[in-house]
């Protein structure tokens, strides 16, 4: 039985226009992915990965074509309501972990919560509990310079299943990581995808790649099945 598609692109393109020049970074992109899907997107640096990660993330429009969100055609969104439904459908973890350095873990995690109007305490024992359950119990205080790389991902991972998303996209998640604490993060996605998370991963690295169910490989702008 098919599930419901969370991602449904049709015809994507994207055209970057510097006055004389124009820079095509994707071409007729259809993409379908499942709700529970873990796929990854991989390519060479200048392939497109990163434009076709800020469409999917409603981070940046295309230039034409259909992008349909979880039932919503977002194509059809203003700004403001682009960024209601990123904060309501998608949790980001980026390779920079993107914590703020004045906040301790449990303000950085809480963030996304503050946007979305969620109650003070319920969002402070949400933020604690998803800690707790990313093995950071003891590090809810800290700063992010008092942690190693592989604790703030864990905090950023936190960070993005604060409003209990389907969709987590995780850009390059292992990039600054040690082998043992990439390991540690891929552990954890896989684990949220088996609990019925929908993961979209992308990484220039093929063995990361490979523990995804699915592989796309985009090349000059398009999209490849590997």
């Amino acid at each position: 039985m098919k599930k419901n598609s969370i991602i449904k692109m049709v015809d994507i393109a994207k055209v970057y226009d510097g006055g004389e020049f124009h820079t095509q970074a994707l071409k007729d992109i259809d993409l379908d992915v499942e709700s529970g899907d873990f796929l990854a997107i991989t390519g060479r640096s200048g392939s497109g990965k990163s434009t076709l990660m800020h469409i999917i993330g409603l981070l940046d429009t295309p230039s034409s074509g259909k992008y349909i969100l979880n039932g919503t055609d977002v194509s059809k969104l203003d700004e403001d309501e682009q960024a209601l439904q990123r904060n309501k459908e998608i949790g980001f973890v980026f390779q920079q972990f993107n914590l703020l350095p004045k906040l301790s873990a449990l303000d950085n995690v809480i963030l996304p919560s503050i946007y979305a109007g969620t109650a003070s305490k319920e969002r402070t024992e949400k933020a604690d509990m998803l800690l707790t359950m990313l093995g950071l119990a003891d590090h809810i205080n800290k700063r992010p310079n008092q942690m190693s790389g592989g604790q703030q991902q864990r905090v950023a991972i936190a960070r993005a299943l604060m409003n209990d998303p389907e969709l987590i996209l995780a850009d390059e998640p292992t990039g600054n990581l040690d082998t043992a604490s990439g390991d540690d993060v891929m552990k954890t996605l896989k684990q949220l995808n088996k609990e019925g998370k929908t993961i979209v991963l992308i990484t220039h690295e093929h063995d990361i790649a490979l523990q995804a169910r699915k592989i796309l490989h985009l090349e000059d702008g398009r999209l490849i099945e590997k």
